[in-house]
């Protein structure tokens, strides 16, 4: 049996990442999630939009934000002429790096709250590995269902 989930756990997660990206000074909290993936060594737009769960459109946008703003340049791969790869620019990973530390202080402030501040950074933390294998095995079941 799963256990319940209370509604307050669900709107905490919604302010949370609202409170995020308002402590972000020059990125939407999308244009951070790119920068960072990039930064995290994807490379292809199509294998980004895939990780972050966003379609072509949205992906396609994003990308050509920030590669106007300098924060993102497109070079070509070598084993695929047809294809480009994404690489942040010096200002791109200054700006990722400031974006970070933001969100990390904001964060932080809000941690500091809890009856548990380390525990509950933990807990934040695990779930980045919780939502990889999800999003996994939800792939896993879309190919086998093909």
């Amino acid at each position: 049996m799963e256990p319940t989930i209370p509604v307050d756990a669900i709107r905490a997660l919604a302010r949370l990442s609202r409170g995020l990206e308002r402590s972000l000074d020059r990125l939407s909290l999308a244009q951070y999630r790119v920068l960072a993936r990039v930064a995290s060594g994807d490379e292809r737009a199509a294998r980004i939009a895939d990780r972050l769960a966003l379609g072509k459109p949205a992906i396609s946008a994003t990308v050509e934000s920030l590669r106007q703003r300098g924060l993102l340049r497109r070079a070509g791969v070598d084993d695929d002429r047809r294809a480009t790869a994404l690489r942040l620019t010096e200002e791109g990973a200054a700006v990722l790096v400031a974006a970070e530390r933001a969100m990390a202080d904001w964060l932080g402030a809000i941690a500091a709250r809890t009856p548990d501040p380390a525990g509950t950074i933990a807990t934040l933390a695990a779930l980045e590995a919780a939502l990889e294998e999800h999003r996994d095995e939800r792939a896993a079941t879309a190919r086998v269902a093909r």
